[in-house]
């Protein structure tokens, strides 16, 4: 059976997108710090679960050890864990700036390294959760969006290194998602890309033949010149 491992699967655009994996027949493991959640997540979708701190290189090794472990391959990563603290560059602590790069770039950058070789047999796909501030000016997001640029261009260097072996990988780049991380913006859910939108790209991208390549997603809410 397939495999996909997803990091911050517990909950918003990581468990939409691990619902869609288990509905196209892939099992799962689920990695999250809030184990409640994780462990509610992993009942419904029959998956295996790991508590996680993507800032921990251990960890982050355990993990694909783990996953490698109960399922003897892996076919799909999908980077989801992510947090944002939004503020402008003058108001933002050395704190938060540093949490923003290490969670939103380091962590992806620390289990796609240790996943490549499990991917490279199997001619993988990652999926890089970004967002649309890594792609435009984002006066209030700054930092975060600068940890989302630096992931875009991680993964589009990825996709050329990875080129001889069949790796793919695509950084989607989404506008205000109705999750808990957007409730700050005052928006309401229904004005908001929803989680389910990001996990049908996801499932769009996996239904390409392995000739097709796509580097990027940006999905625009619409109505909306910006975020």
């Amino acid at each position: 059976m397939r495999s996909a491992l997803v990091t911050g699967g517990s909950s918003g655009i990581g468990l939409a997108i691990a619902r869609i994996l288990r509905e196209e027949g892939y099992a799962l493991t689920l990695a999250a710090r809030n184990v409640e959640r994780l462990e509610t997540a992993a009942h419904e979708l029959e998956a295996r679960t790991f508590g996680l701190d993507v800032r921990d290189e251990e960890q982050c090794r355990r993990l694909v050890a783990a996953h490698l472990e109960t399922h003897s391959g892996l076919d799909v990563l999908v980077n989801s864990a992510g947090v944002g603290i939004a503020g402008r560059i003058g108001d933002t602590s050395t704190k938060h700036f540093d949490l923003q790069q290490s969670v939103n770039l380091r962590g992806a950058f620390l289990v796609t390294r240790e996943a490549l070789p499990a991917l490279r047999e199997s001619r993988g796909y990652v999926v890089n959760l970004a967002s649309i501030a890594g792609t435009i000016p984002t006066p209030g997001l700054a930092t975060y969006g600068a940890a989302k640029a630096a992931l875009i261009a991680l993964t589009r260097s990825l996709v050329r290194e990875e080129r001889e072996t069949g790796v793919r990988a695509t950084a989607l780049c989404p506008a205000f998602v109705d999750t808990p991380m957007t409730t700050w913006t005052g928006l309401e859910g229904a004005e908001m890309i929803q989680p389910e939108d990001c996990a049908e790209v996801v499932r769009s991208l996996l239904r390409l033949s392995p000739a097709a390549r796509v580097p990027l997603v940006v999905i625009e809410r619409a109505g909306d010149d910006v975020v």
